[in-house]
């Protein structure tokens, strides 16, 4: 069968599931706002055990990545994450999984070749750019403060 491409899309979008974009909104909106209120809970807890804020928030943190990466590593973000599209992008939780994900899939190859070259496929580009970004808006925040 021989077709152009509006032929094509047209025939493609003629036969694609529709997704329940109202459910998939509510489901990332609840495990999104599920996850902060889990962080904002440790934070409070953190605090009340006589952390400084600052200290509670970073404890915080690190505890949602720790978690996140355990259910990632146990094959529980995947079923989450299925449920609550979106809503598992909260950017820690995230981010994670993002990291272990690539590193549990390489596992077979080796230490080396394969958890320590793909570790940061997924997560280098945000790393590199996240820090370019920050760079760049440094320096126009300097050259604006010499005005």
């Amino acid at each position: 069968m021989n077709m152009d491409k509006q032929t094509y899309k047209r025939f493609a979008d003629a036969h694609a599931p529709r997704s329940p974009l109202v459910k998939d909104c509510v489901h990332a909106f609840l495990v999104g706002g599920l996850i902060c209120t889990i962080a904002q809970g440790l934070t409070t807890l953190y605090a009340f055990f006589g952390l400084p804020k600052e200290d509670a928030g970073t404890l915080t943190s690190v505890t949602l990545v720790f978690v996140a990466a355990l259910l990632t590593g146990l094959g529980y973000f995947v079923k989450i994450a299925k449920f609550a599209g979106a809503g598992t992008l909260v950017p820690i939780t995230g981010f994670a999984n993002a990291v272990v994900s690539p590193a549990i899939d390489c596992k077979a190859e080796g230490w080396v070749l394969g958890v320590g070259a793909k570790i940061f496929t997924v997560a280098g580009p945000v790393l590199l750019y996240g820090t370019l970004a920050g760079a760049v808006w440094g320096v126009i925040y300097w050259v604006i403060s010499l005005f």
